[in-house]
């Protein structure tokens, strides 16, 4: 039974499956289980893919790594390496890249509810661009702003009226969304309104959206193109602003599962750039800057989480539970959103399937379960079961249900292994709990 490989993955001379040169099964004995691997080299591939598709196209790019998809020091230095700039949503995140030596500059802070806190170490920082999300924002900034007397450049999110899911793209009028102002109410209009007014501490730059995620066509972010780019004109029309920035944001699909078909990064881009360059010069605008905001596209396919396997439960006519040493506390995606995931035995990756299993978590929930029909060859306790694609939302929704301590996460490359975030000890687990006597 034959696999689908990423990236650098192999199955080597004993027959064991490998990622960047290095058996899976030794960096079980290295590092223990549950264990999350990451394909640097796949990063770097899928990094590459979007910037050198600009490049080719001669359009002036940003390719912003959305970093919730995982966070951590090595991934930003892993980033920064690649050129990329940065998209943070918290105050944590942005911290975080500043301890690892992001060029700030590069940094662009997003969300719906930024506090002061938070607005105030993005302005210390001095990062790039303060993406605009809400009335209630463009007010504390400015304050802030005002006080510091300083200027900061930044972008207006608004909401084109386009929704994807995955293969469908409906173009409505709603803008019912916690994120950014509508365009189709007369929001996005007068935040912009009121940001150009206060040019003395505002740089508008341009505009942003974002249309959905685990999109596997370019449909979606043509129309989203088109319908921004048609905006620019009315809005170049009433106020004169010229934006130097489009951002189509990120949602750029994976593959789950044999039924998810993404594309190459590259043609996403691709389809981007022609119709802004078309809606540009059909309406007498310059090209303006893209930025497009990939998470989940360059981490998501390049980590594998390796667990052990524990106990067995068969259910005479109904199914075979295998439990593995992990689950919804390194992985909450199939509890919370019914998630499909594909794995093999480490030890025989190809091996051919003897039957068909449900893999288990530890948590104490009926709902902790991984994947609910997988093919297996016979397993038995102390095997390792490698999941695929948990790059993006694994280690970054993980936590501490159950007092279960967080997995590792290594990087692998070239043959060799680096831990860059340590497993979580019991000592962790107590670190910040303070004693009633």
């Amino acid at each position: 039974m034959a696999f689908e490989q990423f990236g650098t993955m192999n199955v080597n001379e004993v027959g064991h499956l490998e990622i960047g040169g290095v058996d899976t099964l030794k960096l079980v004995e290295q590092y223990g289980t549950p264990l999350y691997v990451y394909d640097v080299a796949l990063i770097r591939e899928r990094a590459r893919g979007f910037k050198e598709t600009f490049a080719e196209l001669g359009v002036a790019a940003q390719v912003a790594y959305a970093s919730k998809a995982f966070s951590a020091l090595a991934i930003y230095q892993l980033m920064a390496e690649e050129g990329l700039s940065l998209d943070v949503v918290s105050g944590g995140e942005l911290y975080t890249a500043i301890q690892a030596g992001f060029p700030a500059e590069r940094i662009h802070f997003h969300g719906n509810n930024k506090t002061a806190d938070e607005i105030e170490l993005a302005l210390d920082y001095k990062i790039g661009c303060i993406v605009l999300d809400n009335f209630h924002e463009i007010a504390l900034l400015k304050e802030m702003l005002h006080e510091k007397k300083m200027k900061t450049a930044v972008l207006v999110r608004v909401t084109p009226g386009i929704e994807a899911h995955t293969h469908d793209y409906i173009l409505t009028g709603q803008d019912d969304s916690k994120f950014g102002f509508g365009l189709t109410n007369g929001q996005a209009e007068a935040a912009i309104r009121e940001v150009l007014a206060a040019d003395d501490v505002f740089d508008l730059i341009g505009l942003h959206c974002h249309i959905g995620s685990q999109i596997f066509e370019t449909t979606g972010f043509i129309m989203a193109a088109h319908r921004i780019m048609e905006q620019l004109v009315l809005f170049r029309d009433l106020f004169g602003f010229e934006s130097k920035v489009l951002n189509l944001g990120g949602g750029f699909g994976v593959r789950y599962t044999a039924e998810d078909e993404p594309l190459a990064p590259e043609e996403y881009v691709k389809e981007i750039v022609a119709e802004v360059k078309n809606m540009a010069q059909a309406n007498g605008l310059d090209v303006p800057e893209i930025w497009i905001e990939p998470g989940r596209s360059l981490v998501g396919e390049a980590g594998t989480t390796l667990y052990r396997i524990g106990s067995r439960k068969e259910v005479p006519g109904v199914r075979d539970y295998v439990a593995v040493d992990g689950g919804m506390s390194d992985n909450i995606r199939p509890a919370l959103y019914e998630a499909h995931y594909d794995a093999v035995l480490a030890s025989e990756p190809n091996g051919e399937a003897e039957e068909t299993v449900a893999i288990a978590g530890k948590c104490c929930e009926s709902g902790d379960m991984l994947i609910w029909d997988l093919p297996l060859p016979k397993s038995e306790s102390g095997d390792v079961l490698a999941v695929f694609c948990t790059g993006a939302y694994g280690y970054a929704m993980a936590s501490n249900y159950n007092r279960i301590p967080r997995p590792p996460v290594v990087f692998v490359e070239n043959g060799e292994s680096k831990l860059v975030v340590a497993r979580e000890s019991y000592a962790d687990l107590i670190r910040n709990d303070l004693p009633l006597w």
